[in-house]
């Protein structure tokens, strides 16, 4: 096994934008590609570290940028205006996520025609609304992510989805998480949600420590939706 990271610079809708991909070097051939989307500070080590761990599994990861290249939160404020600024157009973070799967395809060590994507907290909004937007992807992981839809008619959704959360989340409390089953029914998608119980916000993130909040750290939740993200993209790849 021999993991290798690139740092990459690209175009998309509001300017250039800076991404890590991942990938295992001493697997030849094409293989599927996974986007992860980043939590609301913004592209980090922990994304980094999710590229490099689907890298391990054998796939081609690219941990995206959704704020643009030289833009992270420092602190929950910045991080904040960053995601409202994005969030405030939901055709521009669309089309924002849109343009990184397709620089994903376009790699020549991926398969474009098994794509999946995977997000944190905003990410996970973001990888919800790849599938709304009818992108061409496999599959779509959300942990911990928001679930209001866009005020606009979708596309129809092509991708399976798989939604993991905390019974206990505050951002999306049970009437957000039927309202979402109810959307994704209506569009006939293929989709299945897992919740953890006794869990809140942030599960998948060690550093958190907000009980007071709803949002913490959450070891067996953790560990039972990465299982549960391993499974559903090897149903997803076949």
């Amino acid at each position: 096994m021999a993991i290798e990271t690139r740092v990459i610079a690209y175009e998309a809708p509001g300017g250039v934008f800076e991404g890590v991909m991942a990938v295992d070097t001493s697997i030849g051939g094409a293989r599927p590609g996974i986007l992860i989307a980043p939590n609301f500070m913004g592209q980090d080590d922990f994304d980094i570290g999710k590229a490099m761990r689907l890298a391990e599994l054998g796939y081609f990861a690219f941990a995206i940028d959704m704020y643009g290249k030289g833009r992270r939160g420092t602190d929950r404020e910045s991080a904040g205006a960053l995601m409202m600024e994005v969030q405030a157009d939901r055709r521009v973070l669309q089309a924002r996520i849109g343009a990184a799967l397709a620089l994903l395809k376009a790699q020549p060590e991926v398969d474009p025609a098994k794509t999946g994507a995977i997000g944190f907290c905003f990410g996970g909004k973001c990888v919800l609304d790849l599938a709304r937007s009818g992108a061409d992807v496999g599959g779509v992981v959300s942990f911990h992510g928001v679930y209001d839809p866009p005020p606009f008619a979708n596309a129809p959704i092509r991708a399976k989805l798989l939604v993991c959360h905390g019974w206990d989340d505050p951002l999306c409390p049970p009437d957000a998480t039927v309202g979402l089953a109810q959307e994704l029914t209506a569009s006939g998608a293929d989709w299945q949600i897992h919740a953890y119980g006794s869990t809140g916000h942030a599960f998948t993130a060690p550093g958190a420590n907000m009980p007071e909040a709803g949002m913490f750290y959450k070891e067996s939740a953790d560990r039972r939706s990465w299982k549960a993200m391993t499974d559903f993209f090897a149903e997803v790849f076949g």
